[in-house]
């Protein structure tokens, strides 16, 4: 193995980085820092600087990143609608960049050698993490154990932790894979890499009610949008972070936003997962249904094949690629007048409209009214369907005028 000096760790105090302090200084003899990205996980940020330190971290960094987290990749990717294959809110996929760019400042401001993470060869985070490091550092060395070292399993992992006096939060029962931060939490693993069975919501959830112990009564909430940006809650305005916790405790005791999925992942094979995105999804809600009012149908219909494409940009790591930052730009453009309030209301996993205005409204009564009015002509749509329906006439006149030749 090449021999560095000095390597930062992309540090969560989970499994897999909770061993690999001790293996890189095993098997590298090097300083290792940790280095902690604060996008919302909370409860699992107790505790780490000791771990880390005890574990044998020269250093660590614990950086809030809540802020840039929500204002810079939360917020432009519910602006562009971006939802991979119509069902993952990209929880940790627009983690990842915001990370690797910290890892890669600290890297620089201490002189690293490399840096390290603790993503699997078969997972889509190792793509999003090196490929945030190649944008920021293209010559830094990246260290990945998982494609190197000797342990096969996440159970090879608990024995390693045992066999060092290695502390962990979790069982050989409870092993799941888990992603917390402040927009989901994420499980895999165990009986969730079987298709065929029922997840066992009882267990697994934490930032969810099941269907079955969410209220029996809706809740209402309003939700004003700027730009399509959501800066209130009802009647209340917020930062983007205070935004986000309010609203994963309104949706998460309705049940909302609870997604069992089998996605395509980057590297080849599919993988089942259970998503919690309580708060996003109640903002994607609002956010699409505002725009139903505010965008006009060819920018609207248009705009739909641009977040399925930005969608796969963020699920494949390619956060800062020349191609997203021209689609932000045209979606910047068409968030200038989404604009306005829309009330919804929860009920058992459920999200309905229950009225929304805005000053930029395209909807207009008087001329979708069924009743009476005075600005619409309808006899204008009969030039309208003979104008519209030309190439019809005209396919359907030479189809039967090969057909008089045939016979």
């Amino acid at each position: 193995m090449k021999k560095y000096n000095k390597v930062v760790l992309a540090y969560s105090g989970g499994l897999d980085t909770s061993i690999i302090i001790s293996w890189l200084k095993e098997n590298y003899g090097c300083e290792v820092i940790a280095v902690v990205g604060n996008v919302g996980q909370k409860d699992e940020l107790e505790g780490l600087k000791e771990k880390a330190l005890s574990s044998g971290a020269s250093k660590i960094y614990i950086e809030d990143l809540t802020k840039e987290f929500v204002e810079d990749y939360i917020f432009p990717t519910i602006q562009a609608g971006a939802i991979y294959e119509g069902k993952y809110l990209l929880g940790t996929s627009f983690a990842r960049p915001i990370i690797g760019k910290k890892l890669v400042e600290i890297a620089l401001n201490e002189g690293a050698d490399a840096i390290c993470h603790g993503c699997t060869g078969k997972g889509n985070d190792q793509v999003r993490f090196e490929l945030a490091v190649k944008h920021f550092a293209p010559d830094m060395d990246i260290i990945a154990p998982w494609r190197i070292w000797d342990i096969k399993s996440r159970e090879e992992e608990i024995k390693y932790a045992e066999d060092h006096n290695i502390p962990l939060k979790i069982t050989y029962e409870t092993n799941y894979s888990k992603d917390k931060n402040l927009w989901h939490l994420s499980h895999e693993g165990l009986d969730l890499e079987y298709p065929e069975n029922e997840p066992k919501y009882h267990k697994i959830l934490e930032l969810s009610n099941t269907l079955e112990n969410a209220p029996d009564e809706a809740t209402y909430i309003s939700l004003t949008f700027e730009k399509g940006i959501a800066i209130a809650l009802n009647g209340e305005k917020l930062s983007g972070v205070a935004l986000m916790e309010k609203l994963n405790e309104i949706g998460g005791k309705n049940a909302i936003g609870i997604i069992d999925m089998v996605e395509n992942r980057l590297v080849g094979m599919k993988s089942r997962g259970i998503y919690e995105t309580p708060g996003g999804t109640i903002l994607y809600k609002a956010h699409k249904d505002l725009e139903e009012l505010c965008l006009d149908k060819e920018t609207a219909h248009y705009k739909e094949i641009i977040a399925l494409k930005f969608a796969d940009l963020v699920y494949n790591g390619q956060w800062f690629s020349p191609l997203r930052e021209a689609l932000s730009a045209f979606v910047n453009k068409t968030q200038e007048t989404v604009t306005g309030e829309i009330k919804l209301k929860l009920y058992k996993g459920n999200i309905v409209n229950a009225g929304m205005t805005s000053p930029y409204s395209l909807y207009s009564e008087e001329y979708a009214t069924f009743g009476e009015d005075g600005i619409y002509n309808q006899k204008d749509a009969e030039g309208f369907i003979n104008l519209f329906g030309l190439p019809t006439i005209v396919n359907s006149k030479m189809h039967s005028a090969i057909k008089k030749q045939d016979q």
